[in-house]
């Protein structure tokens, strides 16, 4: 064999994820266990890996085995269990045991304990709804938050979070797409802004409550008033007038202003607007 040859050889060992899969350096082994095409067979080998952060990596790979995920959903470590709540492939069951998951990581931009794990299984598409129903009553505001970003919620609880105390969670309940309409229109009178200002953009808002809106105190409220696609002519020219060149620009931006409108806007004061608005017109 010639020195090319065996080079080549080389090459296509050290390439081989069942050979990587077995590198001293468990950088090495977290990259195979991320790798899209990796094998289930190398995953499971890997699913018994000594360092927690390649045992994360499995965990978080939509290509794991069932078997593996069932073995580190009970992992030491609760970055791993966070992950296989996380996982596509994660089943009720496993999202089920996860959901009373004591697991905490501390959080020092909020200056508090987070719950990593029951908040990552309430995020899961595959939660069973009475267990996110469970976990929609959770004493941590932050797990509750996380809830009230799944599509999958009930309706009943839905109607008893938007009414919770924390912020955070009457904001993702306002932007959840399979919030009902009489919920989002209670929610575009929030006392909090933000609150309002999601309610606004989001598309199920009956047009009644977006008229509302308009006439919002908030700038921040009528900017993201105006960019919400389902938004009526007649409240965008209002908009277009707006002293916020950031409300301005949100209406030239909007894919439902009038061509007049934008001819307006494209002589506007300010270069932003102008320029967003005479893109529009170049389309």
């Amino acid at each position: 064999m010639s020195a090319i040859e065996s080079k080549s050889e080389d090459k296509k060992v050290q390439e081989d994820p069942e050979v990587l899969a077995r590198a001293w350096d468990w950088h090495v082994r977290r990259k195979v266990a991320w790798s899209a095409d990796v094998s289930e067979k190398v995953l499971d080998s890997l699913a018994r890996d000594s360092v927690q952060w390649v045992r994360e990596a499995v965990a978080g790979n939509a290509r794991a085995s069932a078997s593996a995920l069932a073995r580190l959903a009970e992992d030491s470590s609760g970055f791993v269990r966070a992950a296989v709540a996380l996982n596509p492939r994660t089943t009720g069951e496993i999202l089920e045991m996860l959901a009373c998951d004591e697991m905490v990581d501390y959080d020092s931009t909020l200056q508090k304990n987070r719950y990593l794990v029951r908040e990552a299984v309430a995020k899961s598409p595959n939660i069973a709804a009475p267990t996110l129903d469970f976990l929609a009553r959770d004493s941590e505001e932050h797990v509750r938050a996380a809830v009230a970003t799944n599509s999958l919620l009930s309706a009943e609880s839905m109607k008893k979070m938007v009414k919770d105390v924390f912020w955070e969670v009457r904001n993702n309940i306002a932007s959840n797409p399979a919030t009902p309409e009489d919920l989002l229109v209670y929610l575009c009178s929030d006392r909090i802004m933000d609150v309002r200002a999601t309610a606004a953009q989001n598309p199920r808002t009956p047009a009644a409550a977006l008229a509302t809106l308009a006439a919002d105190k908030s700038w921040e409220v009528r900017q993201a008033l105006a960019s919400n696609e389902k938004l009526e002519g007649k409240i965008l020219e209002d908009l277009a007038g707006h002293w916020s060149w950031m409300v301005r620009v949100a209406v030239a931006e909007n894919p439902n202003t009038s061509a007049a409108v934008l001819a307006r806007l494209a002589e506007d004061l300010d270069q932003s607007v102008v320029k967003a608005a005479r893109a529009r017109l170049g389309r």
